[in-house]
C-alpha cells in the first residue's frame, strides 16, 4: 500500500475504504482534507470549490451540505452523475456530510432544520453508496442539533449500507449543550465501527487544550482508527500565520488528517490557507507536488 502522500489518481481511484484509510496511516499526519459548500456560486464561477481545493493542495474533498436525494454541485458542468463527474475532474477521493440529528438534544440555540437527504439515515446511506462517495462525515453543522448520542448510532446504521470510510465526531457544538471532545463518546464512536474520528482542531474552539487532543489521538491510535482535526470555526478565513500554527500544534498532538473547513470565500477555505496548512504539515516540496500532477497520471 502506498502512502497517500505519494499516490498518482490512478491509485487513489482504485482504493477501498480500508486501503484509503492504511494509506493515510502510512503518510503519518500529512494528508489535507478540505471541505467545500456545494449549493453556492464557486469561488471561481465555473469552476468547482473542489477543483480549486485540490488545485492549492488538498488530498481529499468533503463536500458539505450535499443533499443524497438531490445531488447538485454547483459548477459542475450538467451531469446525471455528479459525484462520479467531479471525482473525474480533481481525481481525489470525495465524501460528504451527513447529519445524525437529536430531535431530544438539549440546544443552545435555535435548531436549523436541514432536508432529509442531508440527514444520516438509512436512506441517505444507501445513496451516497450509490452516487460513489468514497466517504462519509457523520457530524453537524451549526445549530442543526446533532448529539454523540446520535452520532453513535448513526455509525452503526452506516456500516450495514455504506462501504467506504466512516468519519464521525463534532467540529464545534452542533447547537447543543455537551462536551465537544469527550472520550466516552470517542470510545463509543470507535467500538460502533468508525474508522476515522473527527475532532476539534486545538485553538479553535474555547477551552481545547493539546493534552485533550493529544490524548484522544493515543486512545484513537491503540484502537486501530484515525483522528482527523478540523478547523470548522470560520478560522479558515483567518490569515496565513494563524492556520499554519493551527497545523503544526495538532500534528504534534498526532493527528493523521487536517481539515480545513467551508467559512472563506463563497462556501471555501481561503485558498492560500489551504496551501499555507499543507506547506505547515509536510513542506513545499510535497505540497508542490500535489499541486503540479496531473490527474491524468
Amino acid at each position: 500500500m502506498k502512502r497517500l502522500l505519494n499516490c498518482m489518481t490512478s491509485d487513489m481511484v482504485a482504493m477501498n475504504g480500508e486501503q484509503l484509510k492504511l494509506s493515510i496511516l502510512a503518510s503519518e499526519g500529512r494528508t489535507v482534507m478540505t471541505e467545500t459548500v456545494v449549493s453556492t456560486q464557486p469561488l471561481l464561477g465555473d469552476l468547482t470549490n473542489a477543483e480549486l481545493a485540490v488545485s492549492f493542495g488538498s488530498d481529499m474533498v468533503l463536500l458539505n451540505g450535499f443533499d443524497c436525494n438531490h445531488p447538485v454541485i454547483q459548477g459542475l458542468p450538467a451531469c446525471e452523475e455528479p459525484v462520479k463527474k467531479l471525482k473525474e475532474l480533481v481525481g481525489r477521493p470525495v465524501g460528504c456530510n451527513l447529519e445524525p440529528v437529536d430531535l431530544e438534544a438539549d440546544m443552545l440555540e435555535e435548531r436549523h432544520v436541514i432536508a432529509e437527504g442531508r440527514q444520516a439515515t438509512v436512506e441517505t446511506f444507501k445513496k451516497a453508496q450509490e452516487l460513489g462517495l468514497d466517504f462519509i462525515c457523520l457530524t453537524g453543522n451549526p445549530g442543526v442539533g446533532v448529539s454523540n448520542r446520535s452520532i453513535a448510532e448513526a455509525i452503526v446504521e452506516a456500516k450495514k449500507y455504506f462501504n467506504g470510510l466512516i468519519i464521525a465526531g463534532k467540529m464545534h457544538g452542533a447547537g447543543v449543550n455537551e462536551p465537544v471532545v469527550d472520550l466516552d463518546a470517542i470510545k463509543e464512536f470507535i467500538d460502533a465501527g468508525a474508522d476515522v474520528i473527527l475532532m476539534p482542531a486545538v485553538n479553535t474552539v474555547p477551552g481545547l487544550s493539546e493534552a485533550t487532543v493529544t490524548e484522544a489521538c493515543e486512545y484513537i491510535h491503540a484502537h486501530n482508527a484515525l483522528a482527523l482535526s478540523a478547523i470548522g470555526t470560520s478560522q479558515e478565513g483567518a490569515d496565513c500565520e494563524t492556520v499554519r500554527e493551527i497545523a503544526i500544534v495538532n500534528k504534534r498532538c498526532g493527528v493523521d488528517i487536517q481539515h480545513i473547513g467551508d467559512a472563506g470565500w463563497c462556501g471555501v477555505a481561503l485558498p492560500e490557507n489551504i496551501m499555507t496548512l499543507s506547506v505547515a504539515i509536510r513542506g513545499k516540496r510535497w505540497t508542490y507536488r500535489k499541486m503540479a500532477a496531473s490527474i491524468n497520471r
